[in-house]
């Protein structure tokens, strides 16, 4: 299988479901082996001075596994070129370090994801590559922080982690490509089954596949998809020259994860909804952020660019941070913990936890703040531990 010509027959014209199972690897020729090898090798036999066996010479160029997951995620995306790295944030600085130089400018969601706020602020910064932070909701914001010439990024998550904001991605596509600049959509929280971007106008799909696409927390892993070749190149070169990429044993498991997404998402949404219900009605609880409540600002958006509306929920406590400190430590059957998109439920405090790099800035989250990943568990479990917790 060359990692040149990854693509297989499920690759196109597929469902959601019937790409994430087959497409990035065909049963192997000689076994019949359903499921990709896992090719524990640093170095390939090449059949002469530069002849390469399917493009394999070294590992941190191309190794068969993480091939096939690379392969699999383009279809999922509906892009033509998708990349694995050894974790989220690895992904984002070779993506940064690909589309960016010193002088350049970014724009970020004003409540980014902590670690992405830390990796532009900590290590773009000081490198050359300034940043605007600006909401992903407010169409006009994004605009107003475009510097001609300079912006070569729009960097949105939606939604967002941890406030949920919702940004609209056709509408934010057409300022970021007027101003010559690329769209980057961070799609961890909606994963590729409940938001495709690069159907909508982004040009690179960002992904923790810790996430929702490992989904069972036992492994680290990160992702770029991208539908513009020439823009592939230069990723495919630093990923190459950078070398963060995901060891083989990971791309196993990311891509064994894959396979099973649609029907963990489903499951992740409807228990969501549910705990959502409850939580909006419980006397301790004041704002419920979930992108699929009518009163969610962002809920038309959503609903027209999401095929529903996850399984990430934040909600703020009336009694502020200290009841929000021990409702995090009183959960039993959520587990205390950072992380998100695994089978199981997590419970967390951002501004102590996730978000405490960014505290003091101006994307500082709300102390009274918890934000819950909803599992596949027994739905009745969840929100009986909630009510518990939540005294």
């Amino acid at each position: 299988m060359s990692h040149e010509h990854a693509e297989s027959a499920f690759d196109k014209g597929h469902g959601f479901e019937t790409r994430a199972i087959h497409a990035g690897y065909e049963p192997d020729p000689t076994t019949g082996a359903v499921n990709p090898p896992i090719y524990a090798s640093s170095t390939y036999k090449q059949d002469g001075v530069g002849g390469l066996r399917g493009g394999y010479e070294y590992s941190r160029s191309a190794n068969p596994t993480r091939t096939a997951l690379e392969g699999a995620l383009a279809a999922v995306e509906e892009g033509e070129r998708g990349f694995a790295f050894a974790s989220g944030l690895a992904a984002e600085d070779t993506l940064i370090r690909s589309l960016t130089k010193p002088g350049d400018h970014l724009i970020i969601p004003d409540d980014a994801y902590g670690g992405t706020f830390r990796l532009v602020d900590k290590v773009a910064k000081p490198w050359g590559v300034e940043h605007t932070p600006a909401p992903v909701s407010d169409l006009e914001r994004i605009a107003a922080a475009i510097q001609p010439g300079r912006t070569k990024l729009v960097w949105v998550e939606t939604p967002t982690n941890p406030l949920l904001n919702i940004g609209d991605i056709a509408a934010i596509a057409g300022i970021a490509h007027e101003a010559g600049a690329l769209l980057v959509v961070d799609n961890t929280f909606a994963s590729p089954y409940l938001q495709q971007p690069l159907a909508l106008g982004a040009d690179v799909v960002v992904h923790s596949t810790t996430k929702y696409v490992g989904g069972h927390s036992d492994v680290v892993g990160g992702a770029l998809v991208v539908k513009d070749l020439d823009v592939a190149e230069r990723i495919g070169f630093h990923q190459n020259a950078v070398g963060a990429v995901a060891g083989p044993f990971d791309a196993f498991l990311t891509h064994r994860g894959l396979k099973t997404l649609a029907v963990r998402m489903d499951r992740h949404c409807d228990n969501a909804e549910r705990i959502v219900d409850f939580l909006t009605s419980h006397p301790a609880v004041g704002d419920v952020i979930y992108p699929g409540l009518e009163t969610h600002p962002g809920h038309e958006v959503a609903q027209r660019q999401m095929k529903r509306f996850g399984g990430m929920i934040s909600f703020r406590v009336r009694a502020g941070e200290g009841k929000a400190l021990d409702v995090c430590a009183n959960a039993r059957v959520f587990t205390l913990g950072e992380s998100l998109g695994g089978v199981e439920s997590l419970i967390e405090h951002p501004g102590r936890m996730t978000h405490a790099s960014v505290a003091g800035t101006e994307l500082e989250v709300p102390a009274d703040l918890i934000r819950l990943s909803v599992g596949i568990e027994t739905v009745e479990d969840l929100i009986d531990d909630l009510e518990r917790a939540l005294g």
